[in-house]
C-alpha cells in the first residue's frame, strides 16, 4: 500500500510538471468574422478513406487562398466527408510478389491535385469504375 501511495504520487507530480511546461507554450486560437481557416473533412472512397476520420482541425490559413478548393465545388455531408470520384487514370505498373503479380493504377481524383493521385488495385477499379479504362 505504501509503495502503491508513493507511485501515485510520482506520477502526480510529473503529471503537473508535464502540464505546466505545456501551458506555457499554449495560447488561445481566436478568430474574426470573414478569416480564413483550415476544416479538416476526410474523402470516403468506397470503404477506405484518405487520411484518418477525427475531430476538426481549426487553424488559420497562412498560405495563398487561391490555392484552397472551395467548398461550394463538393458535397460536404453532416460528418464533414464527401464521396472522391476518380476522374483519369494516370499510370500502370505491375507489381511482381513470389507467386503473383498485382496491377496497380495511378488514379486522379476529382478536387485533388496532380500529386495526390493515389495508387488503386487495377481490378477493383475495373469492377467500380469501368468507364475510366474505355
Amino acid at each position: 500500500m505504501e509503495k502503491d501511495k508513493i507511485i501515485k504520487e510520482r506520477l502526480k507530480t510529473a503529471q503537473s510538471r508535464k502540464k505546466s511546461y505545456s501551458d506555457v507554450r499554449r495560447r488561445g486560437l481566436e478568430f474574426k468574422e470573414d478569416d480564413w481557416v483550415f476544416l479538416k473533412v476526410s474523402p470516403i472512397k468506397g470503404i477506405m478513406r484518405f487520411g484518418k476520420k477525427g475531430k476538426l482541425s481549426l487553424r488559420k490559413v497562412l498560405g495563398d487562398p487561391f490555392t484552397i478548393v472551395p467548398v461550394e465545388t463538393m458535397k460536404v455531408n453532416e460528418k464533414l466527408s464527401y464521396e472522391e470520384v476518380p476522374v483519369a487514370i494516370l499510370d500502370r505498373q505491375v507489381r511482381n510478389l513470389r507467386n503473383k503479380e498485382i496491377a496497380s493504377v495511378k488514379v486522379f481524383w476529382r478536387n485533388q491535385q496532380v500529386e495526390e493521385a493515389t495508387w488503386e488495385a487495377e481490378d477493383e477499379m475495373k469492377r467500380k469504375h469501368p468507364h475510366l479504362f474505355e
